[in-house]
């Protein structure tokens, strides 16, 4: 068997070739071309003919350069990087030469137990990339619609009164694309506000306008005119941002349950006729059966979690790689401490705890459940963990028993299960 342990960066490599019993051989400076690749693998076949006996250990599983290692045929082995901190020396110093020796010594160690990487199919990875891209997207929407709300109270307050409640409404966003100031949208006619609440489909375009009319209207602080002049183009470019941020997300939204279940839904019931199935994610309509669980929240659980749940042996594995299964410590005769886990995939952890929380609605389970953990002391976001590794346990053995879940089928079952262990 071949060690290899790579320190990856952004224009070139530090890899580290070892053998058992002998520990590493070489250390070599790879630069992250296609070229160097090569040639890195040509050295490689000539210490190890079987790529299935070389082991690559790296502190990443995604990029064109895991990509290529596992085009290789090689067995590639993702750590945490605090794995490769911990066996510095006692300085912990940082050298990209060491971290690359420390890799490849993990590598070649038989009593490390590593999970080897197994790469998603092209549907699972395009469900994962959009869904990251959607979730980026939405952090992306919240903070201009704070900017905008902020730019709003300096300069045209009236527009917070227009917005209501849902600021980031495409009708609201396109009146303020079009007049971003109220001297300007004072001196538009009743019946061409109506016109073009009409034209962005608004359900009620005569109340619209109404509503447009007597906020510009009522009296307002007035602001400085060279401040309004100033954000009056701030104001136009946040709209328009908001506005193809919100297109896009929802192309997205569609994009994800397609994939999700093999085809767009069609018709008043959005059900999928003639799925494709080899178009679709493996147990796509087992995670849209849970509550909570609709076509975005859906595809970002099922594309971090992966098409091979076979990978997660229990549970708790399951539950440990979200960041759910708490962290627990003793010793000698000190208490248990109970920690939230830090190392894990922070996608499906946010994920799962938003899932946590939505599910509160939706199932009365979930809400006993939540309801106990806050009486038991615990705060909002504790009770939300605590309910979210319940979950991820429930998904488990749902997925692998490729069983849609059934609400009424579960709560017997915990019934059950709470009556034996009374």
């Amino acid at each position: 068997m071949l060690g290899v342990g790579i320190d990856f960066a952004e224009e070139f490599h530090l890899v580290a070739l070892g053998r058992p019993g002998e520990g590493v051989i070489d250390i070599r400076r790879v630069e992250h071309t296609p070229e160097d690749l090569r040639r890195l693998f040509g050295a490689i076949n000539e210490l190890e003919p079987d790529p299935a006996e070389v082991r690559v250990v790296l502190e990443t599983r995604h990029g064109m350069l895991v990509e290529a290692l596992v085009d290789a045929g090689y067995t590639v082995v993702p750590v945490n990087p605090d794995l490769v901190a911990r066996r510095r020396g006692p300085a912990k110093k940082k050298d990209d030469a060491e971290d690359a020796r420390i890799a490849c010594l993990i590598a070649l160690d038989r009593f490390e137990r590593l999970r080897p990487l197994i790469p998603h199919g092209e549907v699972a990875g395009e469900l994962r990339a959009i869904a990251r891209d959607d979730e980026r997207a939405a952090r992306d929407e919240r903070r201009l619609l704070n900017r905008l709300r902020a730019d709003l109270i300096a300069t045209f307050p009236a527009a917070l009164e227009i917005a209501g409640a849902d600021l980031g409404a495409p009708t609201f966003l396109r009146l303020l694309e079009a007049w971003p100031t109220a001297a300007s949208l004072r001196e538009v006619p009743r019946d061409e506000l109506v016109a073009f609440a009409r034209s962005g489909r608004h359900g009620w375009p005569e109340r619209f306008a109404n509503q447009v009319v007597s906020s510009v209207s009522a009296e307002n602080f007035v602001a400085r005119e060279h401040l309004v002049a100033a954000k009056a183009s701030t104001i136009r470019l946040a709209a328009a941002q908001l506005l193809l941020i919100g297109t896009q997300r929802r192309a997205w939204e569609r994009r994800m349950g397609e994939l999700l279940l093999g085809g767009p839904r069609r018709g008043r019931d959005h059900i999928v006729k003639d799925p494709d199935l080899g178009k679709a994610f493996p147990g796509g309509e087992i995670y849209l059966s849970f509550p909570g669980l609709g076509d975005r929240l859906a595809a970002r659980v099922a594309a971090e979690i992966g098409e091979h749940i076979e990978q997660f042996d229990t549970p708790n594995s399951l539950q440990s790689y979200a960041g759910k299964a708490p962290v627990t410590r003793r010793s000698g005769k000190s208490e248990l401490v109970v920690s939230t886990r830090l190392a894990c995939n922070r996608y499906l952890r946010d994920a799962v705890q938003q899932w946590a929380f939505c599910s509160l609605s939706r199932s009365g389970w979930a809400r006993v459940f939540y309801d106990a953990q806050r009486a038991r002391g615990k705060g909002h976001h504790a009770a939300l963990r605590a309910l979210g590794n319940r979950w991820l346990e429930v998904l488990w053995h749902c997925v692998r028993n490729r069983t849609p879940y059934e609400e009424e089928v579960h709560v017997t079952n915990r019934k059950r299960y709470l009556q034996a262990a009374a």
